[in-house]
């Protein structure tokens, strides 16, 4: 092989291989909980079950789904749990039937968790004590489907992607009545729903919504199969659907992060083989960056992630 091939290979796996990312990232596929490095190997990994959310935490734990309705923060170096809260046994949810399926780390050691089931956000601290509660409005209630991510706006309001009802509420953080001040209904486009997980499938089961700095929200549309840019008087201004990006098929759009560098990083669930499970997206060109494809490590439902090593704040 000539020296010219074996450098544009080399180029070619550094600056645009499916199979290195050119991020480091954590991770959730095929049973375990893997933090991949920039070149694409494991750097980290221990055994653990699907989740629906994630947060590394300045101490470098990691905060994550165990289970249907527990988080549990745990010590990557000794992968043992070092606190967890139970949603489905803990402040007056005993009996009932509850999942977790967003959770956020806050200031002073506090928690938000979004409560599926009995629809509504709490707060508690590292004690499990009850600060606050916020009642959630759900059209169409079932433990798995009232919300999927849920995040806390500097405003002190929250975002929170209702699932079943395939809306995007902003409500009121001040109060427990749970006003709403902003809602957006995904939609549709004039298609019909279409049941399964896949890209076959069709609905507006929204996942992930982010507030950017603009006062947009970016909306990933789950089983939608695309990512929404919304203004405050609910006009689509910017949008990348199924079969926008060459060779990439979405699917169940999941996670979103726009990174400080302005780029999007969205999570593609469901989407098969040969088909990245990570896309970083420049929006302004729509030109994919770098995509994250480990099919055969993690599987069919690495449905969130997180970046590392980023310089900056990024928007998740």
């Amino acid at each position: 092989m000539s020296r010219t091939l074996c450098c544009w290979l080399l180029c070619l796996l550094l600056t645009g291989s499916s199979a290195d990312a050119a991020q480091r990232v954590i991770l959730q596929g095929n049973g375990k909980l893997t933090i991949v490095k920039p070149d694409g190997a494991t750097e980290w990994e221990m055994t653990w079950g699907g989740i629906h959310d994630i947060h590394v935490l300045k101490n470098g734990h990691i905060l994550v789904q165990q289970g249907a309705a527990k988080v549990a923060e745990i010590d990557p170096a000794t992968k043992q749990v070092v606190w967890s809260y139970d949603s489905a046994t803990q402040n007056g949810n005993s009996g009932k039937k509850v999942e977790v399926h967003a959770f956020q780390p806050l200031d002073n050691g506090r928690l938000m968790i979004a409560e599926s089931g009995p629809a509504r956000i709490i707060e508690v601290d590292r004690d499990g004590k009850l600060l606050k509660e916020m009642k959630l409005k759900v059209t169409h209630p079932n433990p798995h489907t009232d919300t999927r991510l849920v995040r806390k706006l500097t405003t002190g309001n929250y975002l929170v992607c209702h699932e079943g009802d395939g809306f995007v509420r902003e409500y009121d953080g001040k109060g427990k009545s749970g006003e709403i001040v902003w809602e957006y209904e995904v939609p549709l486009f004039g298609k019909q729903p279409k049941g399964g997980h896949g890209p076959e499938a069709f609905g507006n089961k929204c996942f992930a919504a982010v507030r950017l700095p603009n006062g947009h929200t970016l909306i990933a549309t789950g089983n939608g199969h695309s990512v929404l840019e919304v203004t405050a008087d609910k006009q689509i201004v910017w949008k990348v659907e199924q079969n926008d990006l060459p060779g990439i098929t979405l699917a169940w759009v999941t996670t979103l992060e726009v990174l400080p560098n302005g780029n999007y990083l969205i999570g593609n669930c469901h989407a098969g083989p040969h088909q990245p499970q990570l896309i970083e997206l420049n929006p302004k060109t729509k030109e994919v960056v770098w995509k994250f494809e480990r099919h055969a490590t993690f599987g069919n439902d690495v449905s969130n992630s997180q970046a590392l090593d980023i310089e900056g704040n990024a928007l998740r």
